[in-house]
């Protein structure tokens, strides 16, 4: 995937150049714009299974993952053909190399990715899956091998671990992580931390790498929560 990045902005746009006939799957609705040489084609987020079954497989990921039941694929139609994604929220885009390294991701991190790079669900533990998120009883597991695009909520911080110690990052923080680490999901402290204003935070074990975001939805959500009208 050949992509820039727009410069010195908070609010970055990447704008991923096609050969003719190459082609790159995206989250709905990320197109800013694109060229004219480009074609866009919406499809079931099924991880390439057809008819009913991969109806089923997309409801499914939908409903465990919290990301859409279609994803689009962006194919060029001449070479040069340019097209702008932006995600939904405010941040950093970055690129994640898929193959020598797998990453688990957290919800709606997934922004464009090579044909050649998916994700799957992945069944996490019971104990793991009562404090999860969105998710739930599933984590979403990168496969394959070319280049994936997340965004994040904020600016991204790179963790690099060791292994020599735990590493704690609330939960709502963590955008990705390889898959080489060993995580544990738990309250902060307290009941759901009352006392600390924190709620559930991931544990880290082993040696890899993490990928936060400085910023987290659910904490803006409950920010203007106070002032959104819930009138009937």
């Amino acid at each position: 995937m050949h992509y820039t990045l727009t410069q010195s902005t908070v609010f970055p746009l990447v704008e991923v150049t096609l050969n003719q006939s190459e082609q790159i799957l995206m989250e709905r609705g990320a197109m800013v714009y694109h060229n004219g040489d480009v074609s866009l084609e919406g499809k079931m987020n099924s991880g390439g299974a057809g008819g009913l079954g991969g109806l089923v497989k997309a409801l499914g990921r939908s409903m465990v993952s919290g990301e859409s039941m279609f994803i689009t694929t962006a194919t060029g139609t001449a070479m040069g053909g340019k097209i702008g994604l932006a995600p939904g929220t405010p941040g950093a885009i970055r690129e994640l190399p898929v193959g020598p390294l797998q990453w688990r991701l957290n919800d709606g991190a997934f922004l464009a990715c090579d044909t050649t790079v998916a994700y799957t669900m992945q069944r996490q533990n019971l104990g793991k899956a009562i404090f999860a998120g969105t998710g739930g009883l599933f984590v979403m597991e990168t496969t394959g091998n070319g280049s994936m695009l997340v965004s994040a909520y904020g600016d991204i911080l790179e963790i690099a671990l060791d292994g020599t110690r735990p590493f704690v990052a609330d939960n709502s923080h963590v955008l990705a992580w390889t898959t080489t680490l060993d995580y544990n999901l738990s309250i902060a402290s307290g009941t759901f931390g009352f006392k600390t204003g924190e709620g559930l935070v991931n544990q880290f074990h082993g040696v890899g790498t993490v990928l936060l975001q400085t910023r987290n939805v659910r904490s803006l959500a409950e920010m203007i929560a106070p002032y959104v009208s819930s009138g009937s």
